[in-house]
């Protein structure tokens, strides 16, 4: 990263924070002192005809949030380290004027390469005693997830602050709560007619489902901003399709392997309702393009392989030993095809969970967040369909558009002081500690 200018433009079709002369521009103060002003609040999308931005490796700049009506300046950046992301939270002024207000900017590091992270806010900090000088004191780095414990000792090292820790699932609970009543058009429900149907912020919000997808998967059950309990959840995450995914095809991240996807034909590798049935299910509503066994193809192909061979002179003791497969049907499993079909096994699955964990709670409304998701199409779709199929339309799967960055949004708002927001949403919010305090991020 040659600076925090550079690597704040990764995000292509984005408009630069920063002109010539002028980095992060009196965005960092002592934090409490001022009330974060979200009148206006708005999501920056892509402008189609600026050119793409080079992105830099291993760093994700995602979509801003304008805030127009803050003009103060805010002292702190939140991080939220799981175990494959480290998602940073911060905010900046407009370049062209104060009156403009400002953005909080969204980044994602891959946790393997924490010292790029760290590297990247430590540019931060040493802009923020540029530009206020050394009576301003330290800038405050707040951190959550397991992260900030495992690389606690790093961060300090490396920053020269104390850095505050702040509880995970408080800080999801407090991210979701703040995008769903304050930001509008960021939570959204899918259907093939309407993909991305926006539901208004609002207040009464109570209770939900938070089904939050990162290296595996935490379910918590919200009745209020002052209670909520982590009731299940499974091994089987973002982390899962990653680690099988990076065995089973040459991709190298997860972005590659969510691309891969979106070209499959889960259909060389499934098995479906119509492979057995010939045509729908129709009586229990099951479609001839349901998956009836994820991988369900695979064994009867690889073994018609092995026949093929041993009925042109058999496999040979090294080419057993070595595990490698000679025949036409093995070449068939396409990487493009087993990603499509692990993703859909994943998510199929999380679905399902979080139906039942659903129905067992009476809970209605369920909204999925994490860095698994990532806005994907196909997972959206898969997630939406499980919930729809199994309440028969009863609930409904909700999305955000900043679905990944819940924990560091909520640790970000840990420095807020009292009457933050439109109507309050963070008046007197409480510090509660969840009967079960483990996410699998």
């Amino acid at each position: 990263m040659a600076s925090v200018a550079s690597a704040a433009a990764t995000k292509q079709r984005r408009r630069p924070i920063e002109q010539k002369g002028s980095t992060i521009d009196q965005t960092i103060l002592s934090p409490g002192t001022v009330s974060i002003n979200v009148q206006g609040a708005f999501i920056v999308d892509e402008d189609p005809s600026r050119p793409p931005t080079p992105t830099e490796d291993g760093v994700q700049h995602d979509t801003d949030i304008r805030l127009p009506n803050h003009k103060a300046v805010v002292s702190h950046v939140a991080l939220d380290i799981g175990g494959s992301l480290a998602k940073l939270v911060y905010f900046s002024q407009e370049p062209d004027s104060k009156d403009l207000g400002g953005r909080l900017n969204f980044l994602k590091f891959e946790t393997g390469n924490i010292d790029q992270c760290l590297g990247f806010v430590k540019r931060l900090q040493d802009e923020y005693h540029t530009q206020n000088g050394s009576k301003s004191g330290n800038m405050s780095i707040m951190a959550t997830g397991g992260g900030a414990y495992k690389f606690y000792d790093e961060m300090k090292k490396v920053l020269g602050v104390e850095v505050l820790r702040e509880d995970e699932m408080d800080c999801l609970i407090m991210g979701l709560d703040f995008f769903i009543t304050e930001i509008p058009r960021e939570v959204f429900t899918y259907c093939d007619a309407d993909p991305m149907r926006f539901e208004e912020a609002r207040a009464d919000i109570y209770p939900y489902l938070l089904v939050n997808i990162g290296s595996g998967v935490s379910m918590i059950k919200v009745s209020d901003r002052r209670k909520f309990e982590r009731i299940g959840g499974t091994s089987l995450g973002g982390g899962t399709l990653w680690g099988l995914l990076s065995l089973l095809t040459g991709a190298r991240t997860f972005d590659d392997m969510l691309k891969m996807a979106e070209v499959g034909d889960n259909g060389t590798v499934d098995m479906l309702v119509g492979d057995i049935y010939g045509t729908d299910y129709g009586k229990i509503g099951l479609k001839s393009t349901t998956i009836a066994s994820s991988f369900g193809k695979v064994f009867k192909m690889k073994r018609q392989g092995e026949n093929q061979a041993e009925d042109h002179g058999g496999l040979s003791q090294e080419t057993l030993e070595d595990g490698n497969n000679i025949s036409n049907s093995q070449a068939a499993f396409k990487p493009e095809d087993i990603s499509r079909s692990l993703l859909y096994a994943v998510s199929n699955n999380i679905g399902q969970i979080a139906y039942l964990q659903s129905e067992k709670h009476n809970l209605g409304h369920i909204y999925f967040g994490g860095s698994f998701i990532r806005g994907h199409r196909q997972t959206i779709q898969t997630l939406s369909y499980a919930i729809n199929f199994w309440s028969k339309g009863e609930k409904k799967a909700y999305f955000l558009r900043h679905e990944g960055y819940l924990g560091s949004v909520g640790a970000f708002l840990k420095r807020q002081p009292r009457n933050w927001g439109r109507r309050n949403s963070f008046e007197e919010y409480p510090v509660v500690r969840p009967t079960i305090q483990h996410r699998e991020d």
